[in-house]
């Protein structure tokens, strides 16, 4: 037995002893809709594959890369991105097999055309983590559309074109506008987008099909205004799957999810409706034919009448993979890899706790909360108006206790204005959750004299008698439980000072005194159900453990606003 950050495997047992040499394909260049999460997969692959003693090799068209370090993989390739430079590395490596589930979408789109050329069965190099019969149905709109009726989920009206007047008939089938225009075979909605008129939609029809790598696009009725949801599904060989993280979109289908806020876990479904969406995601799994490894299937659900129908589902590990691993501490690129090699979900050991298997589902006990950085003040002229195709450079994930506490550490954590997302299209749960934050705030305001009175005591002098020492709680318990409330909601001291029209540091000294200071949970897998190893820390503030547990009568008859809080 050889353990690896946790992982224990024997090689003789679990891993394939037929292949040597394995390829991996990098995403190359960072763009908007395919950035540095590609990185962050690969290197977990390169790794977790040199541990089991494979020679990797590894090509990528962009050296600013941790992934093309020299001490990751044995042979590394710094070569455009195009099949026939591939078909060159083939040719002298001859690699075993193909990895191409890490390398975003133009990993797979390069698999697929190498499959097509013949070069893969020319060297007898096999398809690992998705094979291309996998990878086919689930890119190609017509084959994906008839593998989900096939198992009765149900999906939009919709019609794949081939061409500008097979698209114009399928709109008129349709019938009503706006229509959602989606090529094939294309990363972050390249080439997509929603068409209000017949004009417009000619416009991106013909853009989608150069876009698209096999010159198709879907036509699909509107379903703006949906609440849109995720599942990254992990599955092995054996059948054994997992949901390693829901998350949901707080705006509403029409914007693309990578320009999205983004919640995880899925917080406004009945367990009954997360329980059903999360068994049809395995189906989906196992209709589309994914052996093993990573996968992201997206929903959306009408808030009307709770129709729900499949949107879509990625055959790799995807954008939204390096967030659910952060999230929940499961490694996913670094698991499908070893899954692709033969390993199986209950083979593998859980690298926090030590002691559970991959095959135990990770469980959430606080909520993350993922909020997309634009930079448009950079591109002049750009429509700052988000649509089905992405159009921001980056992203914050923040994790707290409560969605506040998450929402509003990720709002801070933007450095800048939280702009182009319009709060009235949210779930009315969400509505709800920041109307409460913002009558907090004005809350706060309205009690200054109880807070400013307090956060200019110097020194607080009365409370250095040795002797006879004054309890500052008991003697500011309106000023106490007033801060109290409001780092529970997640405000910052900078926060509460602008509030009450106090300074940062005044806040800060009087949450001090006051003994007011912040928790730290675990990021653990499994919500503290097993003790944890290796587990990492964020920072929330809480009821628990505070002095305010100890009175409950104290608690309760402090309200601080009509009840509401």
């Amino acid at each position: 037995m050889r353990p690896w950050h946790g992982l224990c495997y024997s090689d003789s047992d679990m891993k394939r002893a037929d292949l040597k040499k394995i390829l991996i394909i990098g995403s190359g260049p960072i763009v908007i809709g395919q950035g540095c999460e590609f990185d962050y997969s690969g290197v977990q692959a390169v790794k977790a594959l040199k541990s089991l003693g494979y020679e990797v090799v590894l090509v990528n068209s962009n050296p600013a890369t941790v992934m093309t370090d020299p001490d990751r993989a044995d042979r590394t390739y710094i070569e455009p991105l195009t099949a026939d430079y591939l078909h060159e590395v083939i040719r002298r490596e001859r690699p075993d097999a193909l990895l191409p589930t890490l390398g975003g979408q133009t990993a797979l789109n390069l698999a697929m055309e190498l499959d097509k050329r013949g070069v893969l069965k020319r060297y007898r190099v096999e398809l690992i983590g998705a094979k291309a019969e996998a990878i086919e149905r689930a890119e190609d709109r017509n084959l994906f559309k008839e593998a989900m009726r096939d198992i009765g989920l149900d999906m939009p009206r919709s019609g794949s074109a081939h061409s500008l007047a097979e698209a114009e008939a399928i709109a008129k089938t349709i019938g009503s506008w706006p229509l959602i225009v989606r090529p094939g075979f294309t990363l972050g909605g390249t080439g997509g987008g929603i068409a209000h008129d017949a004009e417009e939609f000619a416009r991106i029809v013909t853009g989608g099909l150069e876009a698209s790598l096999n010159h198709e696009v879907l036509v699909e009725e509107s379903l703006i205004g949906w609440k849109e949801y995720e599942m990254e599904v992990m599955r092995d060989k054996k059948g054994n799957a997992v949901i390693v993280c829901s998350i949901e979109n707080m705006d509403p289908m029409g914007v693309h999810t990578g320009d999205s806020i983004t919640v995880a876990p899925i917080l406004t479904l009945t367990d009954r409706e997360y329980q059903a969406m999360r068994d049809d995601s395995i189906k989906v799994l196992e209709k589309i034919g994914i052996e093993t490894g990573g996968s992201n299937v997206q929903w959306a659900v009408n808030p009307k009448d709770g129709r729900r129908i499949i949107i879509e589902m990625n055959p790799r590990v995807s954008r939204s993979s390096a967030l659910a691993s952060k999230a929940t501490g499961f490694p996913i690129a670094k698991i499908a890899a070893l899954l692709a090699v033969g390993f199986t979900l209950d083979e593998i050991t859980n690298d926090i706790t030590g002691k559970t298997l991959a095959c135990f589902e990770p469980s959430l006990d606080y909520v993350v909360v993922k909020i997309p950085r634009f930079a448009f003040e950079k591109f002049h002229g750009a429509s700052t108006t988000l649509g089905t195709q992405m159009k921001s450079v980056g992203e914050v994930m923040a994790i707290g206790r409560t969605f506040k506490q998450a929402y509003l550490k990720a709002v801070r954590s933007l450095e800048a204005p939280l702009k182009y997302h319009h709060a009235e299209t949210y779930d009315p749960w969400f509505k709800r959750e920041l109307d409460e934050i913002e009558e907090f705030r004005k809350f706060l305001g309205s009690q200054k004299d109880v807070l400013t009175g307090f956060t200019r005591l110097t020194g607080l002098e009365e409370n250095t008698n040795p002797v006879n020492p004054v309890n500052p709680v008991l003697k500011n318990e309106q000023a106490y439980l007033l801060l109290l409330q409001a780092k529970v909601f997640g405000f910052s001291d900078k926060e509460i000072a602008a509030a009450i029209g106090s300074d940062e540091i005044a806040v800060r000294n009087s949450r001090l005194a006051l003994g007011i200071r912040p928790e730290f949970g675990e990021v653990d897998t499994c919500a503290g159900e097993f003790e944890a190893a290796t587990p990492y820390y964020y920072s929330y503030y809480g009821w628990e453990n505070d002095l305010a547990t100890k009175n409950t009568k104290t608690t309760k008859k402090w309200k601080l606003s009509e009840e509401r809080f």
